[in-house]
């Protein structure tokens, strides 16, 4: 089961880029983005934002459904995102019939470490469903990858995403912030933007970006 966030929290990181809040998470001494090749796919209707729900794949020849993805779906509480871990593989871990089950069970969006495919159909059905992914392609997974865990931790993107941690994404990509760590990175966050406004100021003020970098020391 994914961790509880409150609406504000929720409301609070919407209006944050995922740059400011990438580098608010290093403030702590860790890494928070995912790398970049898992970009934004599908936008949906703005800033992807929720408690990360988590699934590992693995190279197998069995022709199984993916079992734990699709509890991940049906079992997640709404507003969940489901990440599936699967080392970057090259095929769709990722389709139309999985985007209806979560626009069913309210899942916020989707981050996947490898591909998704049926993006024609869940661009014109599921238009306000995001997806984050390494690219898209026809491939199944039937026979070539298999689930193995549900709300385990799991790296994506080079980055350790645990059930609960609270995911990020917009169309610079996606960062992941540790479950422990939510309250002081969204102070940090959102003191990053305030500077940075008034950074933006003194620059077209002045004219000077280097004025404004050095006496911000934000670039």
């Amino acid at each position: 089961m994914t961790t509880k966030l409150s609406a504000d929290t929720i409301t609070a990181f919407r209006s944050i880029a995922t740059a400011s809040v990438a580098d608010a998470v290093e403030l702590s001494g860790r890494r928070g983005y995912l790398s970049g090749g898992i970009r934004q796919m599908l936008p949906g209707t703005g800033r992807l934002v929720g408690p990360a729900a988590t699934v590992l794949e693995v190279p197998s020849p069995d022709p199984a459904p993916p079992a734990h993805a699709l509890r991940a779906i049906d079992e997640s509480e709404p507003g969940s995102v489901v990440c599936i871990a699967a080392g970057g593989a090259d095929v769709a871990v990722w389709g139309g019939l999985m985007s209806a089950g979560a626009v069913a069970n309210r899942v916020a969006g989707a981050v996947l470490d490898a591909g998704v495919r049926d993006i024609e159909e869940i661009s014109r059905d599921y238009a306000d469903f995001p997806i984050y992914a390494r690219g898209s392609v026809p491939a199944t997974t039937v026979g070539r990858y298999r689930t193995v865990s549900l709300n385990e931790p799991v790296e994506m993107g080079g980055v350790a995403v645990r059930p609960g941690d609270l995911i990020v994404a917009d169309t610079d990509g996606v960062v992941c912030v540790p479950s422990d760590s939510v309250a002081e990175v969204l102070r940090a966050a959102l003191e990053i933007e305030r500077r940075e406004r008034e950074q933006t100021a003194l620059i077209l003020e002045s004219g000077s970006l280097r004025g404004g970098i050095e006496k911000h020391g934000r670039i």
